[in-house]
């Protein structure tokens, strides 16, 4: 059984929860997998600016080196960063000896495949700045149409599962109609349960990106 451990940048236990649940649809224990959700010890319930971002980096490290120094650490054989912006993957990259994923990365390398032109919807303005600069650090600013928000303070639509959902859809309309793109991804980890009820709704793939980061691991530890 490979153990894949899903990093959750803040500190909100329920969320961990959520997104292990998810990765567990695509990373199935029928298929040897075993996904465990950790959740770093300090930093906000929501990342929702840039600086809470970058912050939340180290915590993604320590939290990380709690996992593989633990009792079964020795069992873990990659890590799943879940956070929109990817804190920490480099760092991680360069001191661990299993794959690290992103899940920004993943999402976008799913999107971009085959040439495709893609959009980002998602609920935090606070974060568009660094979006757009990972956007351009993994070599797919060419292909990428832009990002929609949508109204409203992320943390209250947050409260509101339908309401976000109704107002992706929105922000995923218009990266479709307006910006030409082909295949659009809902960019937040916390976002992944919206992700799944929007896809099949468009024309174009919607794509979650905590099940892009497991396709990808699955990719990686097949090597």
């Amino acid at each position: 059984m490979s153990v894949v451990a899903l990093i959750n940048p803040n500190t909100s236990r329920a969320a961990t929860a959520m997104m292990a649940g998810i990765a567990r649809r695509t990373l199935r224990p029928e298929d040897g997998f075993e996904v465990r959700g950790v959740t770093v010890a300090e930093g906000p319930s929501m990342l929702v600016t840039e600086d809470l971002l970058r912050a939340s980096g180290p915590q993604v490290v320590a939290a990380a080196r709690r996992t593989l120094a633990g009792p079964d650490g020795e069992r873990v054989a990659a890590l799943v960063v879940s956070a929109f912006g990817d804190p920490g993957v480099e760092q991680l990259r360069a001191e661990a000896r299993i794959p690290v994923v992103g899940i920004a990365e993943a999402a976008m390398a799913e999107a971009a495949s085959g040439g495709r032109r893609f959009g980002i919807a998602t609920t935090t303005p606070g974060l568009a700045g660094a979006i757009a600069a990972r956007v351009e650090q993994l070599g797919h600013s060419a292909r990428y149409t832009g990002i929609r928000l949508t109204p409203g303070d992320p943390r209250e639509l947050a409260a509101a599962p339908e309401l976000m959902r109704e107002r992706l859809g929105e922000a995923v309309e218009a990266c479709v109609a307006d910006d030409g793109a082909e295949a659009v991804i809902i960019g937040g980890g916390p976002l992944g349960e919206a992700a799944e009820a929007l896809q099949g709704r468009f024309a174009v793939p919607v794509i979650g990106p905590i099940p892009a980061a497991c396709r990808m691991l699955v990719a990686r530890l097949s090597r």
